[in-house]
């Protein structure tokens, strides 16, 4: 695997099929929907008293649950490109737009690892931890802190 960026875009080449199943399976595992700890992490309570919660909960909450969706639907309309025969993958390059890296950071920190179709066990859950952690890593560092940042 290769990974450089490549003018307007982050580019991941030679890519192996495990690594393309471990970033297929992004936007599926970052739903907070029918897992109440991931609900409690992402939509915590801001503070003790009910008036507060409330209108966090009205006002708040409904933009939270909007820009995340909406992360989530930018990377997998990226990870299209993954789609299709699996022994081809080497061969193919994820381009990764630059305007799209703030998605892709939000949507990873979402993931919720110990929902992975691949498995649960320990190690596999650490390897994909390490993996997302790089991608946010390798961003970040190609970006040199241009994310969220206002356009000139």
């Amino acid at each position: 695997m290769e990974i450089c960026r490549q003018d307007d875009a982050l580019q991941i080449s030679d890519l192996d099929p495990f690594l393309a199943e471990l970033l297929r399976q992004i936007p599926q595992s970052t739903s907070p929907d029918g897992a109440p700890a991931a609900e409690a992490r992402l939509f915590s309570r801001p503070s003790a008293e009910k008036e507060i919660c409330a209108e966090w909960k009205n006002y708040v909450e409904p933009e939270l649950r909007r820009l995340f969706r909406t992360a989530t639907e930018t990377v997998a309309a990226d990870l299209t490109q993954l789609n299709g025969n699996e022994k081809s993958l080497r061969n193919r390059t994820l381009r990764i737009p630059v305007e799209h890296a703030e998605a892709w950071l939000n949507t990873l920190k979402l993931n919720d690892h110990d929902r992975s179709p691949i498995g649960s066990r320990r190690d596999l859950g650490l390897f994909q931890v390490n993996f997302y952690g790089f991608l946010q890593e390798f961003i970040l560092r190609e970006l040199g802190g241009q994310v969220g940042s206002a356009p000139d």
